[in-house]
């Protein structure tokens, strides 16, 4: 089953790629969606089903090369299960909402075939994400890590015609190929210290490599800080992260669907993914998660500060996306990875909905992106209004405080929020509570330019304002079951108590006595029944005189818990403010929206104008873009102009010229004198060689 899902895209990318043209691009499409369709099928069959150990299922033998022996297998875990139903439920419902969206592309005119290649490019883009977190070693990681960027490269550049789309490709792949670098690094670190690139071998070395130290850049470094660095940094890359983020908002050149793909539940996901797959190692580098914390927390800051004032409904996502991430990364960084992947989890059903939502709203508008032209749309579009508007409560947070009932976001950023606090992250902590208000302000404020008011803009393109066909509204249907019931159906698996969480990632249990002694349980112990209420998780082991804890050696569930890491229960047990502060701080994003937009439009204009210098940097993503062209790409154009005028130039074609006109003719008129025709010119040739034979057998002896 686990192989058909992994193969499933594959196939379908080969058929509607290669084989369109015999079946005609219709069938071509429904063949590529049908086999989606099945790994989505079989992957929540797997999810539900699978409870056990991790198993390794060998697909074949890959490369070997002394002691490297990287085969490809299949590595069955729960964290691949949850990777599994996010990658394929996200891709099989783009799938079929591309067949309402790309119909009619005016970027291509109607002689031009390109639907085929675009179904083709999203389901090898599939392939390459399952390839990725199906990995049983890095070297298999890494070809699907690439394999995505590959494709995430020929999806962003769609549009081939549009200078504008070129651009954000060529720029997202050389952004990712500088994180990569560092995973690259991180790989090959790993492969000298363990001799393997097997995950196995790596989680049962990762103690030992926390006391080794290794050299790099002419320093001493902690082994296991520096790996987990150099991973992260990869990880940096993927995920859009500050510094290495500058791609993401441009990826929005590619069609909208191409936008729900990689920014909402796979390219974006795949670094916190490579983080939280790696908890064995990064349990004992706190120094390096300690940078992780404060990068995903300065992130979702950065992120939603630009959000603010962004007016293309597509990049106001974008950068939402950037800014989810960063919540991520910043549970991931103080040790709760289980909430990571919640948050993960949930953010793919609320965040591809709000996607596609936009592009039902663009698809509406015949292609407008700037809500400032839009207005007044709830009653023309419905149902996308609907959908919005559930996706827009699940991000902003909404549910009742101090419960487990809520739309997907408030359970897991929550429990992010509750993490950083647990986890003695006060930056984190704080920055995220901040980001939350300006999260639900932006995202309210999408709603109401965008579906309320008066409408803004062309009259002619309002006044065909229609709502999109049934393909590209059932997966906005299915998509906000999720964002609304996702999040309290799992709350107990990814955030509950110790039990729960240790059988949902078949993590083995340490039972704590009340005297202090210890015994570790089997993986078995771990299947035991909790309670589903959030007090009753928190006083769980408390009331008797015992408490469990997570136990068992690195890589022996699917996550790992050292024995120094009490997160989970030290969120737990926050005090109430700090539980209710994410539901207070989306209370004032949303009176702020209502103040700008609803009570006194004019208000963000007079602001815009007076606070011109703020307005401006915020809007030009505080000028990111004009510093790294600054300091690296006007430096490496010079260079390479350098290099072509004077190097290639005057000296590589200056001296094969040279040589050609000059010293070429000059043996040649010299040759053309010797060449007398008279014997005595011949027989003086001949004197003179032989001359020089003897000369050099006297002085060598003959016989060197």
């Amino acid at each position: 089953m686990e192989t058909t899902i992994l193969f499933a895209p594959l196939i379908g990318s080969l058929i509607c790629g290669f084989g369109w043209k015999l079946i005609g691009q219709p069938a071509a499409q429904w063949i590529a969606t049908g086999f989606l369709f099945l790994a989505a099928l079989l992957s929540w069959v797997v999810f539900l089903t699978f409870d056990g150990p991790t198993e390794h299922i060998q697909i074949l033998r890959f490369i070997e090369s002394g002691s490297l022996s990287t085969d490809w297998s299949i590595r069955m875990d729960r964290l691949t299960a949850i990777m599994l139903i996010v990658v394929t439920t996200v891709s099989s419902l783009v799938h079929l909402y591309s067949f309402g969206y790309m119909a009619h592309d005016e970027n291509f005119s109607d002689a031009e075939q390109y639907r085929a290649r675009f179904f083709a490019y999203l389901s090898f883009f599939t392939f390459a994400m399952l390839m990725l977190v199906t990995s049983d070693n890095l070297v298999q990681m890494f070809f699907g890590w690439e394999g995505v960027g590959v494709a995430s490269y020929l999806l962003i550049g769609f549009y081939y015609k549009k200078p504008s789309a070129n651009a954000a490709a060529i720029k997202a792949f050389v952004v990712n190929r500088v994180g990569d670098f560092g995973f690259t690094l991180g790989i090959f670190a790993l492969f000298m210290l363990t001799d393997s690139i097997r995950f196995d071998d790596i989680f049962a070395a990762a103690p030992d490599l926390a006391e080794e130290t290794i050299s790099f850049l002419w320093t001493d470094w902690n082994a296991a800080n520096l790996i987990a660095f150099l991973l992260f940094v990869g990880a940096m890359g993927k995920s859009a992260q500050l510094f290495l983020h500058t791609w993401l908002p441009d990826a929005m050149e590619g069609p909208t669907p191409v936008s729900a793909l990689i920014h909402a539940a796979t390219m974006v996901t795949a670094g916190v993914f490579l983080v939280c797959r790696m908890s064995p190692l990064m349990e004992f580098a706190p120094q390096a998660m300690t940078f992780v914390t404060v990068i995903g927390a300065t992130t979702a800051f950065f992120a939603a500060t630009v959000g603010l004032v962004q007016t293309d409904i597509k990049r106001v996502i974008a950068y939402s996306t950037c800014s989810q991430l960063g919540y991520m990364f910043v549970a991931a960084g103080v040790g709760m990875y289980s909430a990571a992947m919640f948050h993960l989890f949930t953010h793919a059903f609320f965040k591809a909905m709000l996607f596609l939502g936009a592009g039902s709203v663009i698809h509406a508008m015949h292609h407008e992106q700037d809500m400032n032209n839009y207005g007044g749309l709830r009653k023309k579009i419905p149902y996308t209004f609907a959908a919005m508007m559930i996706g827009t409560l699940a991000i902003t947070g909404v549910g009742i405080p101090l419960t487990h009932i809520g739309f997907a976001g408030f359970l897991s950023k929550d429990a992010i929020i509750e993490s950083a606090w647990g986890g003695g992250s006060m930056y984190g902590f704080w920055l995220l509570v901040i980001a939350a208000a300006m999260t639900s302000f932006y995202s309210w404020r999408l709603i109401f330019l965008t579906f309320h008011g008066k409408p803004r803009g062309d009259k002619q393109t309002h006044a065909h304002a229609h709502e999109s066909p049934m393909t590209m509204l059932i997966p906005l249907g299915v998509l906000a079951l999720g964002a609304i019931f996702s999040g309290m159906v799992w709350y107990g698996s990814f955030f509950g108590s110790t039990e729960k969480m240790a059988s949902f990632y078949d993590i083995p249990l340490a039972e704590m006595a009340e005297g202090g002694d210890t015994h570790a349980e089997g993986a078995d112990q771990a299947h035991t029944t909790a309670e589903g209420e959030h007090g009753a998780d928190a006083d769980a082991g408390h009331g008797d005189g015992h408490h469990a804890s997570f136990g068992g050696a690195p890589g022996e569930g699917a996550l790992y818990f050292g024995p120094e890491n009490k997160v989970l229960d030290a969120a737990h047990e926050a005090p109430v403010w700090v539980k209710v502060s994410p539901f207070i701080a989306m209370l004032i994003g949303l009176v702020m929206a209502m103040w700008f937009y609803i009570w006194n439009p004019s208000l963000p204009a007079r602001l815009a104008a007076h606070q011109q210098p703020l307005y401006q940097f915020l809007l030009n993503k505080w000028y990111f873009d004009e510093l790294y062209d600054a300091i690296f790409v006007r430096p490496a154009k010079a260079l390479g102009r350098f290099l072509w005028k004077r190097g290639d130039g005057n000296v590589i074609d200056g001296t094969l010229n040279g040589i050609a006109m000059g010293i070429i003719p000059w043996f040649t008129r010299l040759a053309g004198r010797a060449q007398s025709g008279y014997i005595f010119t011949y027989a003086f040739a001949m004197v003179i060689g032989i001359a020089v034979l003897v000369t050099w057998m006297t002085m060598t002896g003959g016989s060197n």
